[in-house]
């Protein structure tokens, strides 16, 4: 048995009290398939830069697994009905 390896990279940004985040998967056989998510700080919030990377980059995770399981939902759709010769 092959043991397939994808890769998710989270990038992070910050943009004043905004925190952006952007994850890409990608596989051998697909193309990449990208989430994004953002944070804000409320003003009256002590500034912790980690919580709005976490909040963000969860963001960004559940972003991109909605996305992907688009593209399954696409690829079941084409490959429903019988096998064509």
């Amino acid at each position: 048995m092959e043991a397939k390896h994808w890769t998710v990279q989270i990038y992070i940004t910050e943009d004043g009290d905004e925190t952006h985040a952007r994850a890409v998967l990608t596989t051998r056989d697909t193309s990449a398939v990208t989430g994004r998510g953002v944070a804000r700080r409320n003003p009256i919030d002590r500034p912790v830069p980690e919580i709005g990377d976490e909040l963000a980059a969860s963001r960004a995770l559940e972003d991109l697994a909605i996305r992907l399981h688009d593209v399954a939902a696409d690829d079941i759709v084409d490959m429903a009905g019988p096998v064509r010769a």
